[in-house]
């Protein structure tokens, strides 16, 4: 009976133990900053100092709002709003391109887009949808090579109730795919008529790419101009290194992933990521990320004690 006692003690312990070492498994390096304001900012990215990054590229800055708010900043202007290790995106904002017209049809408001990402990182072609606005408005959008370009065009006669289910044939707004890889955008737009047929209803034309998910066009009103907006959310790819999984393997001082990791391509043939392998799970990017499981350590500590618990 004692040692029956013993037994089941000693496999609490364990068990609290294999618990304890996974939830105090962090996405950061130690003595790394967690998170700026409510978004959360895993390693292979890092705030605060230089050493809580993998590399420059992916080091942010977090800064301070004069309401005391902290905003986390991907690049110069473009606040991050989360970030996934699983799916390997960075989800920033980003200022709609627009022109505004007066009632005699001259230009009042000009503001062109213009969107360029460091190494291993591009534009989801999956995730977002290049959108225009407007009952006058034409919409330009180019990489900064000029090697891809796309356009749409807007028109009505008429105020068009924008909603959630828009189709966007045209009338009132207008949509547009962008192909795979690409690391920048270029957005302008520009009028036919200058608003001068529309311009009670419709003074300016808008173009943006967003995520699909996110986007909802009962926000983008014909009777909006930009004093009225925010960023709209754009979904960036990123990689660990833009290399192939055997060259980087080949370098154990410079390979991204931790143990109990594998190496797998993006989708966008950038570069590759790291995931845990199958009964482990973390950061796949720190040393040490990939544990094994709760459940798996808490399954072995039964195969191991069971049967001395069955004969004492």
């Amino acid at each position: 009976m004692i040692l029956q006692r013993w037994v089941f003690l000693l496999m609490m312990l364990l068990l609290v133990a294999a618990v304890t070492g996974a939830t105090a498994n962090s996405d950061v390096k130690p003595g790394c900053q967690e998170r700026c304001g409510d978004v959360i900012v895993p390693y292979p990215f890092g705030i605060g100092e230089q050493r809580c990054a993998m590399n420059e590229i992916f080091f942010l800055n977090c800064t301070s709002t004069d309401d005391g708010h902290l905003e986390l900043w991907f690049g110069d202007d473009m606040p991050a709003r989360n970030i996934s290790l699983l799916n390997g995106t960075v989800t920033v904002g980003i200022f709609a391109s627009f022109d505004c017209y007066d009632k005699s049809g001259r230009r009042s408001l000009l503001f062109d887009q213009s969107i360029s990402l460091g190494s291993g990182f591009t534009i989801s072609e999956t995730r977002n949808v290049f959108t225009a606005v407007g009952c006058d408005t034409t919409a330009v959008v180019t990489n900064e090579k000029e090697t891809f370009g796309a356009a749409c065009l807007s028109l009505c006669t008429r105020n068009v109730t924008m909603s959630k289910n828009n189709s966007c044939s045209g009338s009132g707004c207008c949509q547009s795919s962008i192909p795979k890889g690409l690391s920048s955008l270029e957005i302008h737009t520009d009028s036919i008529h200058n608003h001068t047929d529309v311009f009670e209803f419709n003074p300016c034309g808008f173009a943006f790419l967003e995520d699909i998910d996110s986007l909802d066009l009962s926000d983008w009103p014909l009777s909006r101009t930009p004093a009225d907006f925010d960023t709209s959310n754009v979904v960036i790819e990123w990689v660990a290194q833009t290399e192939t999984c055997e060259n980087a393997q080949g370098n154990k001082s410079s390979y991204a992933c931790g143990i109990n990791t594998n190496c797998y391509y993006s989708d966008n043939g950038q570069g590759y990521r790291c995931a845990c392998n199958e009964g482990f799970e973390g950061n796949p990017y720190l040393e040490k990320g990939c544990q094994g499981k709760v459940t798996d350590a808490f399954s072995s500590i039964k195969i191991l004690f069971i049967p001395l618990l069955r004969y004492t």
